[in-house]
């Protein structure tokens, strides 16, 4: 019998660790695509690399130190030997660092895109309500004949004192005055912007106990608190933007994410501006259909209250139909379950330590199984902003009561986001649950003399339990929660991490001196490893948004979605970690950067 065959030398030499000398030279060892006497079998690849750290967030095959790529996927995954199968051109890395692309599980896609245009006012710093008051009066008779006047002010400068459209009239009765409250959940409005958005004595509250218009003695007060009633005031100039304006503003959000590496994202949308919300999906869909849309878009249509939901449901699927590309998918409801911690709409299950109160959530837990079973349906999920450790409960006894129904049949995937309190009893539940637990590290150093006053010390230094609810073995995302593009500062995904591992700003975290904390927010046995870090903001995001057989993870099949770095981020260290960046960004095996 003859044997016939075909040798490749280089690989060869290559598995039998031989370098070639002499005569053989000019073998060209790192170029597969020009190795001698190719096999039949030699498998194609459009790219090559070699000589990497790589951590591929997948738990099968956790390290590599060679990838391939072909037609936008991950061919190839493994040691460089395995590299001898394919060729194409070869890249060298010298020992640099991968790893999988950011996935965001928490933006604000389509919000930025109004406080871009509309300007917010400058933060005011007084002392009492009286100084507030002369400091607008001074600035409006010197700056006469604008249609509104927009100031901001952190409440803790208020000491305590309620402002009113009276007091607001008084400084200004011809035009329009906002005094936007600094954390953005509420704001102050004179008699002229009530009668522009119709909104009197008789109005009823979007939400009530959550959004709604603040009222004494039966009439409104110009207090306008949370998102669904306060959105459609602040941003309603945004309406009249062009394409082209809104265009430039995505395009500013597209040029930060391919240089920061953040390849997907879930957009959570604008509290009862849908209408807003909708013109900018228009122009992201009209963007990805042109291919200027490179990073890939989840989406949802937020819903208020259960009164909203049949409605709400039916414009879902309808935006599940229509903005379908290859970049932008909408699949998700979201929900605010409860509001904020300063202004006491965040649902709690003991009382805050000032007011005595609890909040209040959106749904009860039996209302919102029902929608749960409806969105299970649909084949819908859900994504709900719980910043209470009572929101939170809610939407798992919710999930109890769905799951407990529809047994096997039950598949709707639900996120639980911001987290700023859980309560012990409810740890565990979200891995029992299957409920995706999504933070905001970036939030994980507070000042805490801005919490005691309403939880005191034992509530205020037991907040962020990211480790905890880790521990149990739940699937733990991370995300910035950013509505501005005016400063991508907060965007960092790598400033998320260090803080999720520090629980503190220090004077090696990239951010201004003003912004640092005195020491670590505890408690410190809630700070997360780096590769916590990584896999919470890549596989674990891929999971929330249902898209983990294409991304995530670098692994065969999957979309060659990959960030390479000179540091070796398994052994940077923690402070100053913001100031990694990728000095490669590969979208689809395509470089960004």
């Amino acid at each position: 019998m003859k044997l016939s065959y075909k040798l490749n030398i280089t690989a060869l030499f290559q598995r039998m660790n031989i370098k070639l000398k002499g005569r053989y030279s000019v073998f060209p060892l790192r170029t597969k695509a020009t190795s001698i006497n190719a096999p039949d079998s030699m498998k194609k690849a459009d790219l090559i690399i070699e000589n990497a750290k790589i951590f591929t967030a997948d738990k099968d095959k956790p390290h590599a130190a060679a990838l391939a790529v072909k037609d936008g996927s991950f061919v190839y995954v493994g040691d460089e030997a395995g590299l001898s199968a394919y060729e194409g051109p070869v890249t060298d890395l010298a020992g640099k660092f991968i790893m999988p692309g950011i996935i965001d599980s928490h933006v604000h896609v389509t919000f930025p895109i109004g406080f871009e245009y509309v300007e917010m006012g400058d933060a005011i710093t007084c002392n009492g309500k009286q100084e507030l008051m002369d400091i607008m009066k001074d600035y409006i008779s010197r700056n006469p004949g604008l249609i509104r006047y927009r100031f901001m002010v952190d409440k803790k400068y208020l000491n305590g004192e309620e402002i009113t459209k009276e007091d607001l009239d008084a400084i200004c009765p011809e035009e329009e005055l906002q005094l936007q409250e600094a954390e953005g959940h509420s704001v102050w409005v004179n008699s002229k912007i009530l009668e522009r958005h119709h909104i009197t004595d008789d109005t009823p509250d979007p939400v009530p106990g959550i959004s709604y218009y603040v009222r004494k003695n039966g009439h409104v007060t110009g207090n306008v608190f949370e998102g669904s009633a306060e959105m459609p005031i602040i941003l309603d100039s945004a309406l009249d933007l062009t394409d082209e304006q809104i265009d430039a503003a995505l395009q500013r959000w597209i040029d930060y994410s391919k240089t920061a590496g953040v390849t997907g994202v879930f957009d959570s949308g604008i509290p009862g501006f849908n209408k807003f919300h909708e013109r900018v999906y228009q122009r992201l869909r009209a963007l990805d259909l042109e291919g200027k849309l490179p990073v890939y878009i989840d989406g949802c249509y937020v819903v208020a209250a259960m009164w909203e939901v049949e409605k709400g449901l039916e414009e879902l699927k309808r935006f599940r139909r229509e903005y379908n590309t290859e970049h932008l998918k909408v699949h998700t409801m979201k929900v605010f379950m409860d509001g904020t911690l300063k202004i006491h709409t965040a649902a709690m299950v003991e009382p805050y330590e000032d007011t005595h109160t609890k909040g209040s959530t959106a749904f009860t837990a039996q209302e919102l199984a029902e929608v749960i079973k409806k969105l299970n349906e649909e084949g819908l999920d859900l994504h709900l902003h719980t910043v209470g450790d009572a929101a939170s409960r809610v939407v798992l006894d919710a999930v109890e009561l769905a799951r407990r129904e529809l047994g096997e049949n039950y598949h709707v995937k639900v996120t639980c986001a911001h987290l700023k309190f859980q309560h012990d009893d409810d740890l565990d539940r979200f891995a029992k649950l299957g409920v995706f637990a999504n933070y905001t590290p970036f939030w994980h150093c507070e000042f805490p003399e801005e919490h005691l006053p309403l939880f005191g010390e034992k509530r205020t230094f037991n907040m962020y339990r990211c480790k905890s609810v880790w521990d149990t073995g739940a699937v733990v995302t991370w995300s910035c929660d950013t509505i501005s593009f005016l400063d991508f500062t907060a965007w960092n995904p790598y400033l998320g991490m260090e803080v999720g591992m520090t629980r503190w700003i220090t004077e090696k975290t990239r951010l201004p001196e003003s912004a640092r904390t005195p020491e670590a927010f505890p408690p410190a046995s809630e700070c997360m490893s780096v590769e916590e870090m990584i896999l919470g903001y890549t596989i674990n995001g891929a999971k929330q948004l249902g898209i983990e057989d294409k991304k995530g993870s670098i692994t065969v099949g999957k979309d060659a979605d990959f960030l390479v770095f000179e540091n070796d981020l398994l052994t940077a260290e923690h402070e100053g970690f913001s100031y990694n960046m990728p000095c490669g960004v590969y979208f689809s095996g395509k470089k960004m950067n």
